[in-house]
Formats: C-alpha cells, structure tokens, sequence
C-alpha cells in the first residue's frame, strides 16, 4: 500500500507554517514534505518531525529569488557558484532533519544562452550534487514540471529527464514523477511509470484540471495507485495538491489503511 506524505507547502494553509507538522499527524500522515526548509532554523523543524512523529521525505534545494519569479538555477552558467554553495546548505538542513533525499528544479531556460551550454550546465550541476549528495547518504532527485503552470521550465518531460540523468551518468541522481504536470504534459501515466520504474524515488499528486484532491478531475487514481502498488513501488507520495474545500475533509480518495495512519 502507497505511502502517502502531506506537502505542507499546499496543504493546511488555514495554519501557520509550523503548525501544520501538527495537523498533518492528526490527519494520520506519517511523512511530510515542503518547498523549501530555509526560512526555518533546522533545529525547529526537526523538533517539530520529533515531537510528532513524523518522517521529512523531501525538500528542495535552494531555488534562487522565488518571489522575483525564479523556479530554480541549475540551468544558469552564471550562477553556478550559488548552485553548489545551495547543495551545501540543503545537505545541512536534509542531515539535521533525516532527509534521506532533496529535489533539485532544473529552472526556466536563461535567454539568449545557446542550448548546448544551458545542457551543460546543467548535467554538470546534477553531476556535482549528485557527488556531494552520495558522501552523505542522501538521494538527488529531478522533476519534470509543466510548462502551462510554469512558462519556460527547462524540464519538462520524462524523455528530457531520462536523457539527463544518462547524460550524467550518477548512480544517485532520481526521477521524481508528479502525476499531475506529467497528465497534463504527455499523459500515458501508468506505461510510463511502468517504465521508469526503477528510476522514479518519489511521486507527487494532484488531479487535473485545477491541481487538486484526488479525485475532483480527470485521473483514475485508484487505477494509478494500483499500478505503483503491483509494479512494486516502495517510496513515499508526495499530496501537492490545492485542498478544495480544507484538507482534512478532503481526505476521503485516501485508501482505507491510510486514513488511520497504518
């Protein structure tokens, strides 16, 4: 049965932020996940996992100005000093928190920077954190993110990651498979998956259209969810999903044992 981890990010913004860890658990969540641990010392957030007994699944690394519209600076061969210096920092926080693995968001493709160079940058990167990642035990994930939501993403496609993650060559960089902008941006979920099976560390979900619950669009989900079972998958699922009407009453797509926490 799929383990499902509540995106504090998305879900339970009727809380502040740290008392969300608190609403997930009552909710039966044993995992959690967020954008970004930054704003928070690491030393908060993991008496925060401790106190509730809950496991950190996943954060990013540093993504650049997320306010000023950035979605991320792997791609960038001008920031390729901040890059590295932001694994630094997400291997800090991911050890003082257990994280056992961090997603890198590629960015959008820089302008007027030719196409092989932004390549580069951006396999050199992933090769980098990969490395330093691998030292101390942690995963190194990518995502493919829709290009409707996120105009000018770089990575967009399953076909584009796996050429990536070839070209990289590591044995510890990941597909992170998020149902929902992998729907909208090729569809053919359950094949694919199928496929990249053995790739695929972490998955994330959200109906569509309208990125919520399961349930409230177009995805078969217990359809999905009984294929990642039968296909053996053994990560966590990532709920990244905009409640519609507050999250703990929107729970109901989960399966039975999960509901009570099991």
């Amino acid at each position: 049965m799929p383990r499902f981890a509540a995106n504090l990010t998305m879900l339970y913004n009727e809380h502040v932020f740290l008392d969300r860890f608190a609403a997930a658990a009552q909710d039966g969540f044993k995992g959690v996940e967020y954008l970004f641990p930054y704003a928070y010392p690491k030393e908060e957030l993991a008496e925060r996992l401790h106190r509730y007994g809950l496991t950190q699944v996943l954060h990013n690394l540093p993504a650049g100005d997320w306010d000023a519209g950035e979605r991320g600076i792997a791609v960038l061969p001008d920031r390729v000093g901040e890059f590295q210096d932001g694994v630094g920092r997400a291997i800090d926080y991911a050890t003082a928190l257990g994280c056992a693995q961090i997603n890198c968001l590629a960015g959008k493709t820089p302008a007027d920077v030719p196409a092989d160079v932004v390549e580069r940058t951006l396999v050199n990167n992933l090769s980098f954190a990969a490395d330093a990642m691998r030292k101390v035990g942690i995963r190194l994930l990518i995502e493919p993110i829709n290009t409707r939501d996120i105009p000018g993403f770089h990575l967009c496609t399953t076909a584009h990651a796996k050429r990536v993650m070839d070209a990289v060559g590591s044995d510890n960089l990941f597909l992170q498979y998020d149902v929902y902008h992998m729907q909208i941006m090729e569809g053919d979920l359950v094949p694919t998956i199928g496929l990249l099976i053995d790739r695929i560390a972490h998955i994330q979900i959200a109906d569509n259209p309208g990125r919520n619950e399961p349930g409230t669009g177009e995805i078969n989900y217990p359809f999905v969810f009984d294929a990642i079972d039968r296909l053996g998958y053994e990560g966590w699922i990532g709920c990244e999903y905009k409640p519609t009407a507050g999250t703990s009453a929107g729970l109901s797509w989960r399966p039975a044992p999960d509901r009570t926490g099991q």
